[in-house]
């Protein structure tokens, strides 16, 4: 009918689903309540009368306005969740696309299609970024990783887009301050694969020559596994505690696959993962260790779960 607008079909509004699920997955680090706040904007969305679905002029604008405010009320209130966690808590290492499609039993609306693995999803970065408020993550995320402009980021966390442009400046300075500099894949991979050698050999020399002398290693089980709850600093304490592990824990099989994008160990026993480890890596030594335990953070990494 001339002079309507025409109602915003639901493959229009479907598709904006993968970018949704990429900014909130970066901006709460697990995939689960990435996937609820998304699902959430969808029905705020869809319980708008039809009058008000057909006066907005984008719907992806709209979705990732109301996404991105969710994820800023989900972050105010995660940081009183996580000073009553366990340990140390750490974010949602993703696997590989390679190997995510085995998990789940391979829907066709598996995530592994909608998240991008880049720099922005390694846990090196995804660290930094809880570091910050939760108005430094959304305005550094969205400006700085996916190109929304700070007027457009204004609307969302409520201030100016100056506020908003300052708000991302000192996140990137974080982001500079708490980062090392990011080293080739196939580096990181040799220093991940030494790792593995000397750990499977009990080589403490080895494994203390692997690890950079300041290195660090912080794990999170939870509080539903055993592991350490402190971070261990040092790579002979490292070296010292990873061949504790190794004496304790027969009949577990180290795999080299890539974990949140970059070179990293699976731990599996009996065919289930029960570690995951990120690292980073400079001048050939390991200087950063994430030890992910918490199997509510694992399902995505044992085919069937």
């Amino acid at each position: 009918m001339a002079g309507v607008a025409p109602e915003w079909g639901v493959a229009e509004v479907a598709g904006e689903r993968r970018q949704l699920i990429n900014i909130a997955y970066r901006l709460l680090g697990t995939l689960a309540e990435a996937e609820d706040a998304v699902q959430e904007a969808y029905a705020r969305w869809y319980a708008r009368p039809r009058s008000q679905r057909e006066a907005v002029v984008s719907p992806g604008a709209w979705l990732t306005t109301v996404t991105g405010r969710i994820c800023l009320d989900v972050l105010g209130s995660a940081r009183a969740r996580r000073e009553r966690y366990v340990g140390a808590w750490l974010p949602e290492p993703l696997p590989d696309r390679g190997e995510w499609a085995g998990a789940g039993g391979g829907d066709a609306a598996d995530p592994a299609d909608r998240i991008t693995l880049d720099e922005s999803v390694t846990m090196a970065f995804l660290v930094v970024l809880e570091s910050m408020t939760p108005a430094e993550r959304v305005a550094f995320v969205l400006h700085d990783v996916f190109r929304y402009s700070f007027p457009e980021i204004a609307g969302i966390v409520g201030r100016t887009p100056g506020a908003c442009r300052e708000l991302a400046s000192s996140a990137r300075r974080r982001v500079r301050a708490e980062r090392a500099p990011v080293g080739a894949a196939a580096a990181q991979a040799e220093v991940v694969r030494h790792v593995k050698e000397a750990w499977e050999a009990k080589d403490i020399t080895a494994l203390v020559g692997i690890l950079d002398p300041d290195a660090v290693m912080t794990a999170d089980g939870g509080g539903l596994v055993g592991t350490v709850l402190r971070p261990v600093e040092g790579g002979a304490r490292i070296a010292q505690y990873m061949i504790a592990i190794a004496d304790r824990a027969p009949g577990l099989r180290l795999l080299e696959r890539t974990v949140a994008g970059a070179p990293g160990l699976v731990a599996q026993h009996a065919g289930v993962t029960v570690t995951v480890a990120a690292f980073d890596a400079s001048d050939g030594r390991a200087t950063r260790i994430w030890v992910v335990r918490n199997p509510e953070k694992l399902r995505l990494w044992t085919p069937g779960e």
